[in-house]
């Protein structure tokens, strides 16, 4: 018996003691509207939603008290040794013959119709059978997936190591919409910021807005680093082929800063004009260390062709730290706000990539990706699991790791236009269920986590594929378009460019659930010398999407559909996605070293045991300073590459290709 929902997330509960499917089919049913409703009464979402009623406390339970109840325990349920036991089972079957099971291909099939289009997901190449999909909704049931949802989208702190709520999902709420934040209604003010982003990027792009010279602005670069680079250059590489798109782009270049390497900042500004240019400084703080490095860089760029004015003009912030803003030089007029309950890796629904993508495309069309979020966000919410792609696709993704001992996850997009997708998605789940600990700080007693990477298909299968198909068994998404986003056909070819793309995107799913075995091979009379290494055993998991294109839409459902995947996982697993503390202790470090490096080359000395580090450390910090060029710190130069700015003190650049 489960609870259909739970009190201590402020939700008001009809029915506390319900099987499995009469909880899921009350909480699918519309419950009694209170003036307090969790998201906008839209006709699409309401017409096949549930609606949750929040209470009007907006105290908030001890982080401890949330910590407890989103524990799970799991590894001693029932659930989970039934799963543990099924795996035997699944382990005397094989995909070929799976593949065969017509009703079982019906039950792992999945559409999400939306107004833009379906959304095609295939399960039936996983290692799973109806009983498996059971033996999961079973599990999901005994973890209180249903209520951790409607947790989070209730404003609960559930990110308990840090007291903070997580709610991405209201940066791509409607106008109308209620999502509640400490009691209170943060709809308002994520609209206050889109209608500030709006009303800028019109100035900006229609040339109302001026650089220092009088000037309209044609290039951005923005300026940030992990979630506030990875996420908006993600949804830049997939709109920028997007026909309606680039249409809104022309004219104009969009970049990004991140590493701290000088070499990128050379390569992020080499061949802009700074008359024209303007920079988007991505820090909530204003104080990570690699983004205003690279800030500072970019500034004493702008000053050195345009004079000390510039800034105010060529330069904007996404941050809530108004005062290091000014000191700055940016004008705290032109500073975009986002909230702590954003965590970076889920920023790009935020100022963080709104600004930048709406500098590039317009608002008109960024807005459309944060409905797709919106949109795949409902779906999370509101369908029963069975029919849930986030929850089933999480489900899997803990069956394979946890029970079938496969860690890893290959991201194969035969598109080229996701072809960030991968780097992206590898710091939202990585960083977001790469943990020890449960969120009650007990040590994971099972594998979890998952290893991210992937490459478009074609260029994949020509690097690490074989791996996939006769070495590690690694699970599979590959992710193809119904239309692309360019049509090229040649005359006398068989099929077009895109035909020929996806043609390898049904048949490598295939190839690895199927394989070939050593009766086919002698069958084509292939030599005895030569089957062993002809063998492929297939029963290689994959799952395969189909969008039915690439556009702002469509890009803002893939978002939210692995976004949503991610808390999911964590979710079963009872661990904190929306922490990471595992970053901290190297900025630590790194900072100690700076002071180090500092000190040496000021002083010209070596490093010593008395600077407090290893041996192998103290070593390989000595050969770099021997390595490097004579540079005193305290001398007041400016060192730059001699095509950025035309100085006495400019070194040759390296490379920029």
């Amino acid at each position: 018996m489960i609870a259909a929902c739970s009190q201590s997330a402020g939700v008001v509960c009809a029915h506390r003691s319900l099987a499995p499917s009469q909880a899921r089919a009350t909480l699918n049913r519309n419950i009694s509207v209170s003036p307090r409703i969790l998201h906008a009464r839209s006709s699409a979402s309401a017409s096949r939603g549930r609606r949750l009623i929040i209470s009007k406390t907006a105290m908030a339970p001890p982080p401890e008290k949330v910590a407890a109840e989103l524990a799970t325990g799991v590894e001693s349920s029932a659930e989970w040794k039934a799963l543990q036991a099924h795996v035997a089972e699944i382990e005397k079957t094989h995909l070929r013959d799976l593949l065969h099971d017509a009703a079982r291909s019906d039950l792992l099939y999945q559409e999400h119709k939306s107004e833009h289009g379906t959304i095609i997901a295939d399960f039936s190449r996983q290692r799973v059978t109806a009983e498996t999909i059971k033996l999961l909704v079973d599990l999901a049931d005994k973890v209180d997936m249903r209520g951790k949802i409607d947790k989070m989208f209730g404003g609960v702190h559930i990110n308990t190591t840090e007291d903070r709520s997580v709610l991405h999902c209201a940066l791509r709420a409607p106008r109308d919409a209620e999502v509640l934040a400490d009691g209170k209604n943060v709809v308002p003010e994520v609209w206050e910021v889109l209608d500030k982003i709006k009303d800028f990027s019109e100035r900006v792009r229609s040339g109302e807005w001026k650089g220092a010279t009088g000037k309209t602005i044609d290039s951005v670069v923005a300026i940030g680093i992990g979630g506030s680079f990875l996420g908006p250059l993600f949804v830049h590489t997939a709109l920028r082929t997007d026909q309606p798109s680039a249409d809104k782009s022309k004219g104009r270049t969009l970049r990004f800063l991140a590493n701290v390497d000088p070499v990128d900042v050379a390569r992020a500004l080499n061949g802009l004009n700074p008359e024209t240019t303007m920079a988007v400084v991505v820090s909530k703080t204003f104080t990570t260390a690699e983004t205003m490095l690279n800030a500072r860089t970019v500034r004493t760029w702008l000053k050195a062709e345009l004079g000390e004015g510039a800034v105010a003009k060529h330069m904007v912030a996404v941050s809530t730290n108004l005062k290091l803003v000014k000191e700055f030089g940016i004008d705290p007029n032109n500073a975009f706000g986002f909230w702590d309950w954003v965590g970076g890796r889920y920023s790009v629904t935020s100022a963080v990539g709104v600004l930048p993508l709406a500098l590039q495309y317009g608002f008109d069309t960024t807005e459309q990706f944060l409905k797709g979020a919106h949109d795949v966000d409902e779906h999370f919410r509101t369908a029963p699991f069975e029919k849930n792609m986030p929850v089933l696709m999480a489900l899997l993704g803990v069956w394979n790791i946890s029970f079938l001992g496969y860690p890893c996850r290959a991201i194969l997009p035969y598109a080229q236009a996701l072809s960030k997708l991968a780097p992206h998605i590898q710091q939202v789940s990585m960083e977001s269920n790469g943990k020890g600990v449960t969120i009650d700080g007990k040590p994971l007693p099972f594998e979890a986590g998952q290893i991210d990477f992937g490459e478009p298909g074609t260029n994949g299968q020509h690097s690490f594929y074989q791996l996939i198909h006769q070495g590690r068994v690694i699970p599979c998404d590959f992710i193809g378009l119904v239309k692309s986003q360019q049509s090229v056909y040649l005359k006398g070819e068989v099929v077009s460019n895109h035909d020929e793309l996806m043609s390898n995107f049904f048949a490598q799913a295939d190839a690895l659930a199927l394989g070939k075995t050593p009766v086919e091979l002698r069958s084509e009379n292939v030599p005895d010398s030569l089957i062993p290494h002809k063998t492929f055993t297939g029963n290689r998991p994959s799952s395969s999407l189909m969008l039915p294109d690439l556009s702002a839409y469509t890009t803002g459902q893939v978002l939210a559909l692995y976004e949503n995947i991610t808390a999911a996982m964590g979710f079963v697993w009872g661990i904190n996605s929306f922490d990471q503390w595992g970053v901290e202790l190297g900025k630590v470090l790194a900072s100690k070293v700076r002071t180090t490096i500092n000190t040496c080359r000021t002083k010209h000395r070596r490093v010593g045991p008395s600077d407090g580090f290893n041996y192998s450390t103290t070593r390989l910090m000595d050969k770099y300073l021997e390595g490097k060029a004579q540079l005193l710190y305290p001398e007041p130069a400016d060192v730059f590459p001699c095509d950025l700015i035309d100085s006495e003190t400019c070194r040759p650049p390296t490379s920029y290709s």
